[in-house]
């Protein structure tokens, strides 16, 4: 399974939720600095270089296209905003 965060508080959520699970996790520019992104060392999170919170469905649509070529087959689950 593969978790898409599109805020800081979605990427922290799914972080602690996860726990010891090998899950890919994959957020937005806006989820988390470069130097934080940086410290989380080999946690299996890959961080797009643009802002994913606020954007158009076409944008998270490209986002996800994304995220299947590289975790094909897999479950893909996005935060929702509201």
């Amino acid at each position: 399974m593969v978790f898409l965060a599109l805020t800081p508080a979605g990427l922290a959520d799914v972080l602690r939720k996860r726990g010891e699970m090998a899950d890919a996790v994959w957020c937005g520019a806006d989820a988390i600095s470069e130097a934080d992104y940086v410290a989380l060392g080999s946690m299996n999170v890959s961080r797009f270089n643009y802002s994913l919170q606020g954007q158009t469905d076409d944008v998270l649509a490209g986002a996800i296209d994304t995220i299947e070529e590289h975790h094909p087959g897999e479950v893909v689950w996005v935060e929702r905003c509201m």
